[in-house]
This record gives C-alpha cells, structure tokens and sequence, in this order.
C-alpha cells in the first residue's frame, strides 16, 4: 500500500484536482453508549463518546447516537433494533456501529449492557443480517469476544475488546481506541489517515501500555477479524501494519480489509467514489496475495506476474485522476 501514498503525495504535489466528495461515500456512525453504572463510568464514556462524536465535521460522516439522552417511550434496545434494521437494508455508504460500555458472558451467550434490557451478540447479528453495506462493528467492552464469532461475514471488519468471553472486568481499550481513531500518531503508513487496522494496534498498544505502567496483569487482550472466519487476530501479529506470522495454509491473515477502512478519510481518499475505492482495494489486495504466494513461483515468473499487477494499479491510479480532472 506503499504505492498508494506515493501516488496521492504526487497528485498532492502537481495539484490535479480532486473535485467533491461523493454523497456516497458518507459513513453513517451509529454510537451506543450503555449503562455505566456508576459515575465513574459515566465520566469515562461520555469521554469516549465526544471523541467518537468530534469525528462528524471531520468529513463526510453522519453520527447517530443511542443512550446518551434522557430515556423515552421507547427503550434503548428498540430505538437501536428499529435504527440497525432501517440502516441495513440501506445500499449506500458504509455502516460503523461503535458499543461502548459493559458486558457480560454467561458462558455461552454475550450481552452488551443497555439500560433496561440488554442486547446479545445474536439479537445484533439478527438485525444486521441483511446488510450488505460495508460494516465495521467495533466492540469496546468487558467479554466481547463473543461478539465476534457471532458477527464475523463478508465485507465486515469486527473488533473486540477481549480474546475470551472469560475477560470480564472492566475494559479501558475503548478509550484508547476512540483517541487513536483519528491520531497522527496512529497513522503508520504516513498516508495522511488513519485506518481501522491502525487505530486497533495503536489503541491495543495504549492499552497494553496502561498495565505495564501500573504493574498490573492485562486482563483485555483485543482481537480483529476481517477475514469472516470467527477467529480474530491480536496485535502481535503485526509489525508496522504488516502481518509477521504465518497463517495456516491457504489462509488469509486478518488487518487487510481493515487497513483499507478510515473513518476520517483524507482529501484524496474522499474524493473516489465506492466503485473506484473499491476496484482499487482489491487491486491491492490481489498485489498481498501474490506476494504471500512469492515463494511458489520461479523468480522470473514471479517478477511477470508482480509487473502485472503494478502495472494495473498505475492504469487505475491514471484513469482515477483523467476522471477527476474531467469532474472539475
């Protein structure tokens, strides 16, 4: 993905235009806040929650919150089952859903911690069963790795703030996801923003660093999973935003779906529509495959098929711009 911040720095630098950002390109945020508790709590996720919400004039993005008012007639569930099965049967833009709160695991089954009745992994794969937008579910609570198996699909990036259901105290990723999420210093690859897979390392990192100062015991070990096997993937995995082990045969590693979602997009990032993001993902993603693929090939075949590709990015990257230039 080098390629790609080569390309925008040099779009950057002879000043071809990059007209408007599509309509379709918004990404509807949906925040839900859950009972803290106590006060303390409380403090801590309305934090959470004005990061999440300072996000919203950063670019084309629309924020839809649940649980953060005075309750109504109707209860937090409901409000948040209506608003996930209006906006998953919508086509356009992608769909981020951010819980930010408490959990429970009973063993079997794991629950988000709403005021009134509580929301289970399965009620919310249920209601987003028929969404075919891009979606980013992002779980930041105590025994959420349950939420994943459940969750986990095509097109879906999930998080959790636990590898076990077991993890069961209290969760501090969350906040530390929330400040990463749209931080120059989670930006890795320097191309001017910040994806999914870099806000998970740089708030996993945060997080690990809190029980390492206070002389404690990690009790939360955060987990990725954009592959749609149910597994989930930690931060240890990676360096950079490079995946560093292997995965088992014919099995493609966790992050790279992730790390091609950003929620504050850059100019240049706004700029395409989804039909030419999406072609240029997976011309990426076709690039990582190959290259995980390198030592099946001789080295002259693999040099062919390496060009290839190189070639139909710069081809995409040409036509992107003509097509920008024209839209001025």
């Amino acid at each position: 993905m080098k390629l790609r911040l080569l390309i925008t720095m040099v779009v950057t630098v002879i000043g071809i235009g990059l007209g408007e950002p599509a309509s379709e390109n918004r990404v509807t945020l949906v925040l839900v806040t859950g009972i803290p508790g106590t006060e303390q709590y409380e403090e801590v996720f309305a934090q959470r929650e004005k990061f999440w919400r300072d996000t919203e004039t950063l670019g084309d993005i629309k924020v839809i919150t649940v649980g953060d008012g005075e309750p109504g007639e109707k209860s937090d569930r409901q409000l948040l089952q209506e608003l996930l099965e209006r906006e998953a049967n919508l086509e356009e833009g992608e769909l981020w859903l951010v819980l930010n709160g408490h959990g429970t695991f009973d063993g079997k089954k794991g629950k988000f911690n709403l005021r009134g009745r509580d929301v289970s992994s399965e009620d919310l794969a249920d209601w987003l069963k028929p969404c075919r937008r891009p979606l980013v579910l992002v779980n930041c609570f105590s025994a959420s790795a349950s939420f994943i198996q459940a969750l986990s699909g095509p097109n879906r990036v999930v998080l959790s703030a636990t590898r076990s259901g077991y993890e069961l105290n209290y969760s501090r990723f969350g906040t530390y996801f929330a400040k990463a999420i749209n931080s120059p210093e989670a930006d890795l690859d320097q191309d001017g923003q910040v994806s999914l897979l870099e806000a998970f390392l740089k708030g996993s990192r945060d997080t690990g660093g809190f029980y390492s100062l206070e002389g404690r015991i990690a009790s939360e070990h955060a987990l990725l999973d954009d592959t749609g096997d149910q597994q989930g993937t930690g931060p240890d995995w990676y360096r950079g935003v490079r995946v560093v082990k292997e995965t088992a045969k014919d099995e493609e590693p966790d992050g790279r779906r992730a790390h091609q979602f950003h929620l504050v997009q850059s100019e240049f990032e706004r700029s395409l529509s989804p039909a030419m993001r999406e072609q240029r993902n997976q011309l990426e993603l076709k690039l990582l495959a190959l290259r995980d693929r390198k030592d099946t090939f001789e080295p002259a075949e693999y040099d062919d098929r390496l060009e290839e590709v190189l070639l139909e990015l710069s081809e995409f990257y040409v036509q992107a711009t003509e097509a920008l230039e024209e839209s001025e």
